[in-house]
């Protein structure tokens, strides 16, 4: 019997000095021990719990967004004609160039159930024939309603024989950075393709001045221009439009023209033919330029006005040179590109609210955006602008645009302050118009302008 009981004794203690180097050297502890000291920092913790889920990708859900965006996404097929040059036997014996189809695609987004499409003005530009294919595999021929080559947006329709399915614009000045999106295309020629990401900075711009786009990492490929970027909910944020790639082929994020500025174009298409822009008349100092280094503004937040148009609303709310624009209607104003495509989204006579930093004071005024006064016309080079009520009353005509600023190449046909009535004998009323007229303007082929100089006579320039 003492024997059994020293055995026993002797396997409790040995199980007693295991547990107790287990917990002593291989157990972690579960408590913490706190004491209050003023040399070392002191860190939160959260205690929320963690989701059985888990973080990030698997608490979002993408399906009701993509079922609801897939067949709104269409393929868009250009088929374009080129022209071969040649050999010079052939210029000499007068065969000719040439010519041969070539096709392009890209996508689109339905907009509207009896048919608008939206899409990139690069994906139909110089387009013979335009077909749309739907996510159901059905073909129709398109016809181009109207394009806007300055945001790359252009709107097309096709004749159904049934409703479609479309999608609704969002408001894309309220998309958050770090907000899910959803790219959908066809990328490749690979119908309904879904792809999921972030947005990873908004107004951002690729060299043009009056650009802004929401930049995302959601995979977007040739094929993908013109279609849908949508966030969870489905709405439409933005029209995918392009990448910055050495291969040509998506690398890491892509950026989207925005819902509000895409909507605009549009709006503008349908009511009036063509892009209605209005213009605050604020001159803006660039970030990272010589001027605003010296000036010392190269790193305030908001926008440097550098000096006011004539004749703008700038000018009739009075604001100022050296004012910064840091807000505009609530939406903040950190850089240029922001002020651009707020403005992007707005039409002539649309009142905005502008709050603005003057000697360390901030307040708010409406100014009433104005027409462009002032454009440079394609293909010549042109300075115009509109004529105001002296200039009317002076060259006594109240339609033609004047001209203000000449390129050195036409600097001896004596232009300058002169002002053109029509060009190759189609009247001219505003900028706008002259703007169209010398885009049409044929390098082969020979330019009729019809000018009136400040004693009312009238001349005639004929360019080769």
């Amino acid at each position: 019997m003492k024997k059994i009981a020293s055995t026993f004794f002797t396997a409790l203690f040995a199980g007693a000095i295991t547990l107790g180097a287990y917990k002593l050297f291989f157990e972690k502890p579960n408590y913490a021990i706190v004491t209050e000291s003023e040399g070392r920092p002191v860190f939160n913790t959260s205690y929320t719990p963690t989701s059985p889920k888990g973080a990030g990708i698997n608490e979002a859900d993408f399906t009701t967004a993509a079922e609801m965006t897939v067949n709104a996404v269409v393929h868009v097929k250009n088929v374009s004609i080129t022209r071969d040059r040649g050999s010079y036997l052939d210029f000499f014996y007068g065969h000719g160039s040439s010519a041969r189809p070539q096709v392009g695609t890209g996508s689109g987004v339905i907009i509207s159930q009896d048919g608008y499409i939206v899409t990139n003005n690069h994906v139909i530009e110089n387009a013979s024939q335009l077909q749309v294919m739907l996510n159901n595999n059905k073909v129709y021929d398109a016809e181009i309603i109207g394009t806007d080559p300055n945001s790359d947006i252009a709107l097309i329709k096709i004749d159904a024989d049934r409703k479609l399915p479309y999608l609704a614009f969002g408001d894309s000045d309220h998309v958050k950075v770090g907000e899910w999106v959803l790219a959908v295309g066809n990328p490749f020629s690979l119908t309904s393709t879904v792809t999921a990401g972030i947005v990873s900075a908004k107004a951002r711009n690729l060299g043009k001045a009056d650009q802004s786009f929401i930049q995302t990492d959601a995979a977007v490929n040739p094929g993908n221009s013109g279609g849908a970027l949508v966030n969870t909910n489905g709405d439409l944020i933005g029209i995918n439009t392009a990448i910055t790639s050495q291969t040509g082929s998506y690398v890491g994020y892509s950026f989207a023209v925005p819902s509000n500025i895409a909507k605009k174009v549009v709006d503008d298409i349908l009511e009036y033919g063509n892009v209605q822009k209005g213009i605050l008349g604020v001159d803006i100092v660039r970030a990272n330029t010589p001027y605003a280094i010296q000036k010392g503004i190269n790193q305030i937040e908001g926008v440097y006005i550098a000096g006011i148009e004539e004749d703008t609303g700038a000018e009739e709310a009075d604001l100022r040179e050296g004012d910064i624009i840091k807000e505009i209607d609530d939406i903040k104003i950190r850089k240029y590109a922001d002020l651009t495509g707020y403005l992007s989204s707005k039409r002539p006579e649309d009142t905005v609210q502008v709050t603005i930093e003057r000697d360390k004071e901030i307040f708010t005024v409406p100014v009433v955006l104005k027409r462009r006064q002032v454009i440079t016309v394609p293909n010549m080079g042109l300075e115009i602008k509109n004529l105001t009520k002296e200039d009317m009353k002076k060259f006594k005509t109240k339609k033609g645009v004047k001209v203000v600023g000449v390129p050195e190449i036409y600097r001896g046909y004596g232009l300058e302050g002169k002002v053109i009535l029509s060009l190759d004998d189609q009247e001219i009323n505003d900028i706008e118009e002259a703007k169209v007229l010398f885009g049409r303007i044929s390098r082969r082929g020979r330019t009729i302008m019809t000018m009136i100089n400040q004693k009312g006579e009238r001349e005639r320039l004929i360019f080769q």
